[in-house]
């Protein structure tokens, strides 16, 4: 399940997983606040946590994240994923040098750090 998180700007999509992510949670719940915050704001900064009670991706969720990250490509102003899974922060740092946008890796334990990372030059 995705939950959107409260306490974060405008143009920041602001999410944490629990349980198994399905292609449902990236299609009901990602894909139109993306398209929603880009509408109003032209680009997307990402705070995504997955947390101590994530339990993984389905193949479906899998194939979701890709399709919109390929999609949006160019509409992500920056990342802060936040995860303790190992296999996650390997991706992410093979692919983070091709994004050519910030993209970060934080903890759990640093998630706070994470938020002032993905909302730092605001007012907020």
């Amino acid at each position: 399940m995705l939950n959107v998180l409260d306490g974060f700007p405008d143009d920041v999509l602001a999410v944490s997983a629990s349980g198994k992510l399905d292609a449902d949670d990236y299609r009901k719940v990602m894909v139109p606040e993306v398209h929603r915050i880009l509408e109003a704001h032209g680009s997307v900064r990402m705070f995504y946590q997955l947390g101590p009670e994530w339990d993984g991706f389905t193949a479906g969720a899998g194939l979701q994240d890709m399709i919109l990250g390929v999609e949006h490509w160019t509409d992500f102003a920056r990342i802060a994923i936040v995860t303790d899974s190992t296999w996650i922060r390997e991706a992410v740092s093979l692919f983070a040098p091709m994004f050519r946008k910030p993209m970060k890796v934080f903890t759990n334990a640093q998630a706070e750090a994470a938020k002032d990372w993905i909302t730092a030059g605001d007012a907020t």
